[in-house]
């Protein structure tokens, strides 16, 4: 199956989104990206093709959606996708898939810092329940679509475990 732009994908497309823990230079998005792509036009799920898209946002993050009304990922065709993934992390020397790490908008970057240190920030009031994070959890296209990726920590998990909030506003 060709590999589709994110944006032909419908709202219930399954999303993953992975994380560099730094942008990548030029020559590392380009190779990464075109070892992806190659991925995800052969991707398959018992012998299925795989309607997917990718996109690449604020140089380091990846997303991957898959339209499971075709067909659906299994846990094989997620395994395939790790692998690749990993090859990444040990040929550019970053981490891709390590969803511990707390990220959030600081000034005009992405800061990437440790769950204990976000702690800290938010008992300091260095970040806030306004600081901008990002929802690495966010499982649709459509969630995407609708903000809940980059959003106000208020609105995501980051509000209740950070903050204390009950109503997180959603």
């Amino acid at each position: 199956m060709p590999l589709v732009s994110l944006t032909a994908l419908p709202d219930t497309a399954r999303l993953w989104i992975f994380a560099a823990e730094r942008a990548l230079s030029p020559s590392d998005r380009q190779a990464l990206l075109g070892d992806v792509d190659a991925f995800l036009t052969t991707w398959t799920a018992h012998g299925v093709p795989l309607t997917c898209g990718r996109d690449w946002r604020h140089d380091r993050f990846l997303l991957v959606a898959v339209d499971e009304a075709a067909a659906g990922v299994s846990g094989c065709s997620i395994d395939a996708l790790t692998r690749k993934l990993r090859e990444h992390e040990r040929r550019l020397g970053i981490a891709l898939l390590d969803n511990g790490p707390v990220l959030y908008r600081d000034g005009d970057g992405i800061a990437r810092v440790p769950r204990t240190r976000f702690r800290e920030l938010a008992g300091a009031g260095v970040v806030s329940p306004d600081t901008v994070v990002f929802d690495n959890t966010v499982q649709s296209l459509g969630a995407l679509r609708a903000g809940r990726w980059e959003t106000p920590a208020r609105s995501s998990w980051h509000g209740g475990s950070f903050f204390g909030m009950v109503d997180r506003g959603r």
